[in-house]
């Protein structure tokens, strides 16, 4: 019967592993993944690890943030765009003199930081839910805390990443600028894009986490 019951939680986690994957993909493909915020998209694709990561545990917030870092490798990979030997090795590989050194990185660049969030945010959270089991608005507050540090683990890992990794090139095939430059674009996209995607990320995980983890909580019985 023990046996059983285990069994069956193994089953059911896998299948919201599942879900919840496919729920990146489609963002990930779609418009859906981007919401437009005045002259920028912030990015929601990195939400269901954010939110698997909190109601699964920071192992399947890796598992699904290597998930994100896997549909950012195909799309770049079969829909090319300036930038997307930061993301996929198959290009990466063709840029100067680094070859088998510059699709390293790029693997590097795609997966890290992705997984990375779903680490941070299953730690944070696990260490918040002791201060929040009899509060409802403090567990929305905790959901709303690890999105936004979430998404800045993200944010500030790939563009760090890029100027660390691939400056040089970077500031010459994408924006079109002097390396000297790119510290300050970065620093830029850092503090703008990435606060709002912290703030869009933080919101929108504070809002739906409590539903999910009423849905996830019926699952278990």
């Amino acid at each position: 019967m023990k046996s059983s019951a285990i069994h069956q939680r193994g089953t059911v986690r896998t299948v919201q592993l599942a879900l919840l994957s496919a729920i990146i993909f489609v963002l990930a493909l779609t418009p859906l993944g981007f919401i437009p915020l005045g002259p920028i998209n912030a990015t929601t694709i990195h939400i269901p690890v954010i939110l698997g990561a909190i109601w699964l545990g920071p192992a399947a917030g890796g598992f699904l943030g290597g998930v994100f870092g896997l549909s950012s490798l195909l799309i770049n990979t079969v829909r090319p765009g300036p930038s997307s030997f930061v993301f996929s090795p198959f290009y990466a590989a063709s840029i100067g003199m680094g070859g088998a050194k510059n699709a390293l990185y790029s693997l590097l660049i795609c997966f890290l930081p992705r997984i990375l969030i779903g680490v941070a945010a299953g730690w944070l959270y696990r260490g918040l839910s002791s201060l929040c089991q009899k509060s409802r608005a403090r567990q929305t507050f905790a959901s709303g805390l690890c999105g936004v540090v979430g998404s800045f683990v993200n944010t500030l890992l790939v563009m760090g990443g890029i100027w660390l990794l691939f400056g040089p090139v970077y500031a010459q095939q994408v924006k079109n600028v002097p390396y000297s430059a790119l510290g300050g674009i970065i620093m830029g996209v850092i503090g703008l894009n990435g606060t709002l995607e912290a703030l869009v990320a933080g919101v929108i995980t504070a809002l739906i986490s409590a539903p999910v983890a009423a849905v996830l909580s019926r699952q278990r019985r």
